[in-house]
Parts: C-alpha cells; structure tokens; sequence
C-alpha cells in the first residue's frame, strides 16, 4: 500500500514536472500579454471577434520562450536528475539540452496556441471574454500543449490522465491567487 501511494506520489511530481513549460507558458502569456491581439481586432460577418483582446502576439511570443527556456533548463538538469531519480520515473521526461528545447518550445506554444483556440471556441459559442465556460478553460491549454509534444514524446495514458486532473486543480488554485492577487479579472 505504502508502495502505491509512493509511485502515485512520483508519477504526479514527474508529471508536473514535465509540463511545466506549458505551465510558465501560459502563465508568463498572461504576465507579458497586452498590445496587439493576435486576431488584429478582427471579426466574423456577425460582428464576433475571432479570438478577442485576451490573446496577443506580445504574449504569443514571450509565453512561447518562457516555455522554451524552462524545458531548456530542465534539460540541463536532465542528467542529475535521471541519475539521482531516474529508476522512480514513470512519466516522460526531458533527457538532455537539446529534447529540452524542443519539448519546452511544443509545451510552450502549444499552451498559447490552446488559449487561442479555446477563446476562439468561447467567441463561436456566445460566450464574451472572462465569462466561464468550465473545462474548457481550464484543459484548452495543457490539452493542445499534450497533442504538438506527442508528436516527439510517447505519452502513455497514466500520464495524460495525471496531466489532466492535476491541471484542473492547479488551474482553480492559480486563478483564484491570481485573482486575489488582482493579476485577473474573475477568480476562474
């Protein structure tokens, strides 16, 4: 039982771990955002804007080498930590320098690039910006983060299932501090 508990335990800390490029991504997406939105102020023939003021390229671009550079410092600590912990890790893990530049960038990206398509999606349902639309605000980012660094990473189902619901918790836990911290709007 003890045992059990104790893999639980790693495979969530190796888990976050690895995402968290996605994760500084969005967040710093949020931190540097403002200026021009990526959608240039565009909208649809009813008026609706593509993605809204909340995503812009000033974001885009520093949340994306946020991302970059965190996977870029994993990989340089890659080795420590496989040596010291490499025979507990069940979940991906960045290996070396390289594979950390490249995983960051995907995490990274690919966090701004859910955002963007979650607001996208909010805008097509009627729903205005920092109104809820729940999960999809929460897994939008990590979701697309996942899919562009599958595409170099074997991601078994224990690990997505982790990324998932630890997400949604960090994303309530985050956004409420952040709310409270007056960094956002509304607490969700």
């Amino acid at each position: 039982m003890a045992l059990d508990i104790q893999m639980i335990l790693i495979a969530c800390i190796t888990t976050l771990y690895f995402i968290l490029p996605a994760y500084f991504s969005n967040g710093s997406g949020l931190v540097f955002g403002g200026g021009t939105p990526v959608d240039f102020g565009k909208c649809d023939k009813s008026g609706v804007r593509w993605i809204g003021d909340g995503v812009t390229w000033r974001g885009l671009i520093a949340g994306t080498v946020v991302g970059t550079l965190t996977g870029a410092i994993q990989g340089l600590i890659a080795p420590y930590i496989i040596q010291e912990f490499g025979r507990y890790i069940i979940t991906p893990i960045i290996t070396n320098l390289p594979s950390g530049i490249l995983i960051g960038f995907l995490l990274g990206f690919g966090a701004l690039l859910g955002d963007a398509i979650g607001s996208f999606l909010k805008r097509r349902l009627g729903i205005g910006r920092g109104k809820p639309a729940p999960v999809l605000d929460q897994l939008d980012f990590i979701i697309v983060a996942l899919i562009l660094v599958s595409f170099v990473v074997e991601l078994n189902l224990l690990f997505v299932i982790l990324a998932i619901i630890l997400t949604l918790a960090i994303h309530l836990l985050t956004n409420t501090g952040a709310y409270l911290f007056g960094i956002k709007d509304v607490w969700y």
